[in-house]
This record gives structure tokens, sequence and C-alpha cells, in this order.
């Protein structure tokens, strides 16, 4: 097909289609690759997919773009940067140079922003990248990206996850959304963190662990006993009842009741969630954390507990510029709302907004109780009182982060299952799309009672790999005989554990470009996506930048 042709077809094309017996018109849209989803992955596929001709449209449920690397995680989860390549490395390019004009320090120096982020140096005048950045930042980087290589993206439009997705001939024909429009393509991509269209088109996925014996692992299932950070209450000895020792006077909020499982058992239970708040002291800048509606102090006696104990831990995360942090979870009581997830991945719409509000308003009066309970110590609540919400970000949203932090949700049991034991090199991938690096991480997964009568926190994890390691052109591929045109590159076919590491944004925005570039392969070729030849694919990848091999 000539280039005058492909931009022809590149171009959107809007059919109206008149339901019988109806004069309302619903439009249809088509595209050689529909993207459902805003997420960076998804806008690295779309960005790939147009470098190589096609014609791609994004329809997302997000007004703003960007995934989480635009809400408030700028703290980069990083690894071995050597291995960070493609269009991946080009965001990362593009935050180095809006630093370096001097109009994008308005809140502090240039100079006196320290230079070391998340084990590493966090400008790298070397390589030309720039791995922390403000949430305004990443999302202009984004749209840019979309701007420049014309890209549609109809956005606000929420997929039918109950009769939107018609299949046929194991392939999707169309997806339609709770408005009406339908869209069109030869090849889908799910570019949600959810997987809701990988779920709607009846793939096979799984949600929480995995039994430590299903793929021959020994981190993923129930990990009792195990501390490999400062998020547990080890040494605190605290007692979960109203009345201390009185296990008749009740349990205290957000402690269940539930045993913990087996040891390696696996569970449907989920790694805490949590808001990756941008936080500033730069006077001018501050919102003040704000008391919620519902504000009850009881909430939070566990962490009075934890204080009484000696530990104040308060803000994770790490300095992002302009006076700014990316705040995560610390300590035993913190951010991660932990075991109020574990319904989200398959939860209507209605239902998530519960459960995002429920989070919200834990989040809220956790900041509030920081800075205003006497039982945090004088010298912390006037530290904490300096700080708030950026006023700068968000700010059509009240300074709150568009999005929360879905660790993890569905993950497909695609055509090659990821396991810790690909990750630790123990067993070798022969069709790598891309490479990670980073700790099998995960945070908490439940909180419990002990045999003993005490609380803890199960579930937290951190496992380094010796070096880094490929990931399976099958993480993103459904089987075969399920689905023939979809591409899966954020809820990955892997296990829990693998999915740790796997689950970083750097790594999401590479497995986004293969994506494209499969999908962009199968159209050139008139493919099911698993018959493209893999050494095609590679070759295009490396010619691409993509980083195979370390």
């Amino acid at each position: 097909m000539n280039n005058k042709r492909m931009l022809t077809v590149a171009f959107l094309i809007t059919i109206f289609q008149v339901s019988c017996g109806s004069s309302e018109e619903k439009p249809k849209y088509d595209a050689d690759v529909v993207i459902y989803g805003g997420t960076s992955a998804a806008i690295t596929t779309a960005v790939q997919l147009k470098r190589m001709n096609k014609s791609v449209l994004i329809v997302c449920p997000e007004t703003h773009i960007g995934g989480l690397s635009s809400s408030g995680l700028g703290f980069t989860d990083l690894g071995n940067k050597e291995v960070i390549g493609g269009i991946s490395k080009e965001f990362y390019t593009s935050v180095y140079n809006h630093y370096q004009d001097e109009d994008a320090w308005n809140w502090q120096p240039r100079d006196q922003y320290g230079n070391e982020g998340q084990g590493t140096t966090a400008i790298d005048d070397d390589l030309k990248t720039m791995w922390t950045f403000e949430p305004h930042v990443a999302e202009n980087i984004f749209e840019k990206m979309v701007t420049d290589h014309g890209i549609t993206i109809v956005r606000d439009k929420w997929l039918d996850r109950e009769k939107g997705v018609v299949l046929k001939d194991g392939k999707i024909v169309s997806i339609t959304m709770l408005s009406g429009e339908t869209y069109t393509g030869k090849i889908f991509v799910d570019g949600t963190y959810e997987g809701d269209l990988m779920a709607a088109a009846y793939v096979n996925y799984h949600v929480g662990r995995e039994a430590n014996s299903v793929y021959n692992e020994t981190w993923n299932g129930v990990q009792k006993g195990i501390y490999h950070h400062s998020h547990n209450f080890q040494e605190l000895n605290i007692s979960p009842y109203i009345i201390p020792g009185d296990s008749t006077s009740g349990v205290l909020p957000r402690i269940s009741t539930t045993p913990p499982g087996e040891q390696g058992s696996g569970d449907n239970r989920l790694q805490a969630y949590n808001y990756r708040l941008c936080t500033t002291n730069a006077e001018g800048n501050v919102v003040p954390f704000e008391k919620p509606e519902n504000y009850d102090p009881a909430e939070y006696e566990l962490l009075r507990r934890v204080f009484k104990g000696g530990r104040y831990s308060m803000f994770g995360g790490g300095k992002i510029p302009n006076k700014k942090r990316d705040v995560n979870n610390v300590g035993p009581f913190s951010s991660d709302n932990i075991g109020m997830n574990y319904e989200y991945p398959e939860a209507s719409y209605e239902e998530r907004k519960v459960i995002l509000e429920e989070h919200i308003n834990y989040h809220k009066g956790l900041l509030y109780f920081w800075g205003h309970d006497e039982s945090v110590p004088e010298r912390f609540r006037k530290s904490i009182s300096k700080w708030g919400l950026a006023k700068d970000e968000f700010q059509d949203n009240n300074h709150w982060p568009y999005q929360i932090y879905v660790r993890e949700a569905r993950r497909m049991i695609g055509d090659f299952v990821m396991t810790e034991n690909e990750i630790l090199g123990k067993s070798k991938v022969d069709k790598p799309i891309g490479m990670g690096s980073y700790t099998m991480d995960s945070h908490n997964v439940q909180r419990y009672i002990t045999k003993e009568g005490y609380v803890q926190n199960e579930g937290d994890l951190g496992v380094d790999a010796d070096e880094p390691y490929q990931i399976h052109l099958g993480t993103i591929l459904p089987k075969q005989t399920e689905c023939k045109n979809l591409i899966v590159p954020l809820a990955v076919s892997s296990s829990h554990i693998a999915f740790g590491s796997i689950r970083m944004e750097p790594v999401f925005m590479i497995l986004g470009q293969s994506a494209g570039t499969l999908a962009a392969l199968a159209v050139e070729d008139n493919k099911d996506i698993h018959e493209v030849s893999y050494e095609v694919l590679k070759e295009k990848l490396r010619a691409d930048g993509q980083v195979l091999s370390y």
C-alpha cells in the first residue's frame, strides 16, 4: 500500500448507523488498531503505530492521559536504567529537556534540587535522562506525543463490560461504550491497568496470588513472618483489640479477622492500593490537608499504638523538582489501605467509585490525623503543618491525583506466563520484547491477628534479581485459542510476584511500544498477532531502540 493510501486509511472514518426502528444515530469509528485506555503504555503503543504509518485510535475512560506517570508517581521505580530504551527512554529524555530550562524551576533553584533518587542518579547528564518529575510535566509530555503524532483520543468513554465486546471466530470485531459509540478495528489493545477489555473478551486471567506450587515459586503465595522492609509490626507486639489484650472487646478498624492462610498458599487477595500524592512545602503553593467530612479518629487507633511503640514513619516516596514530594506508603500503618481493594478488579464502575471514595477518605483522614491528633508528637505535627497538596497540580480535581495506584488487578493467563523463575534467571526467555530490572516488589496484602494475639501485616516483599531480565512476547498475548487480535501490555501474563517487578511504569511503556510494533506488523502482513514472525518483530524492535538483552 502506498503512503498516500496509508494516510487516507489512517484518517479516522466516522460512519453513522441508524438503529432499526429508531431515528437515533449512533456513531461508529474505525481504525487499524483500537486502544482502550489512556495509560502511559497506551500512549507508547499509539506512538509506535503512527510511526509505522498505521491508523490508530485511543478510546479511554480517562480525561487526563498518562496513567500513574502523570498522576503522582514522579519518583520513578527505576531499576537498571541501561535496559530502558525506545519510546520509554524518549519520555525520560523529554523530562530531562524540560528541566534544563531555568523557567521550569519556579519554586526552587535548579542547583538546590538533590540529584539522588531511588538508589540512582535522578538527573543523568550522560544519558540525557531524568527520572524524577512533577505530574503536570509528565502529562504535558504525553499530550505533546499525542499532538506531534496526530493521534486521535476519545476521552471519558467507558467500555460496556457486559455486552460491549463483539467476538467472531476468535477475534474481537468491535467494542461499544456505555454511551453508545462503537469502535471497529483489525487489532485491539487493552491499555488499562485493570484488564477490562481483556476480561470482557473472555480471555482467561487470575486475580490474587497463586500458590507457590502452581509455578514452582518461592515468593508468590502467603508469606507470613517474612519481613523484607519496615512495613510490618514485627517487633512492636501491638494488640489488635479495642481494649489491649482483651479479645472480647472487639477488633480495631482495618484489621482482618479472617485467617491469613497457610504459608505459600494462594488466595484472592491483592497488594494494597494508595494514591501517590504530590505534596509541597513551598510557600505560596501549599493547599493545606483538609479534614474529611466523615473523619473518625478511631479509624487510626492502630497508628496511635505504633507511635507509642516508637515508630514515627510518615512520608515515604521521594523528592521531585520544585520543592515537591511524591508521597508513598512507609511503615506498618500508612497510606496503603490494606485489605480494602480486593473487590476492585471485578467490581462494576459504580462499585469501583465507592472503593475509590473509601480510599480517598481514608488517605485524607490519615493526613489530617498526622497533623492534628495529640498522639502525634508535637514536633511532627509542626513539621507536617508546613506541608500540603501542591496548588499547581491536579487543578481540576482539588489537587488530588486522578488515578489511584492500581498496583495489581487482573493478570492474564496468556501464551507465556512470566514467573519468578524468569525474573531470577533460573529459566530462559527465548522471545524477548523488552527488559525489566526492578525488585520483585509486593506491598502488603493483608493485616491479620497472629496466633500470639498481635496485629501483623503480610505480603510485603522485595526480592532482587542479580541481573536485568528479558520479558517474553507471550506475556502480552492471550492464548491463540482464546483471542487472535488482542494485545495486553499492562495486565500481562505473569504470576503475582513476577508482576511485582514487571508492573513499573518504564516497563509498561516498553511493552506498549512492543505491542504497537507487533500490531503494526500484523496489519501490514494481514496476519493474526500470533502468526507474526518473531525474527521480524525482533529486528524492528531493535531498530527502534528497544533493549532486548543485557
